[in-house]
């Protein structure tokens, strides 16, 4: 998974980043506990990527 840092290059997002790092970096509430792990919430939503995600959020 990538992202883009505050230069604007991208990074990738590792899939064990926890949910709660996700809602408080990009402001968004994802109604799931925050210790989740971001893959699973991911897989389980149906998401390829964090990118796909937001883009749908």
């Amino acid at each position: 998974m990538r992202t883009k840092n505050s230069k604007g290059q991208f990074v990738a997002k590792r899939f064990d980043t926890k949910v709660g790092t996700i809602e408080k970096k990009y402001g968004i509430e994802l109604g799931v506990r925050s210790d989740k792990k971001l893959g699973n919430f991911l897989e389980e939503k149906g998401y390829k990527s964090l990118a796909q995600m937001l883009k749908g959020a």
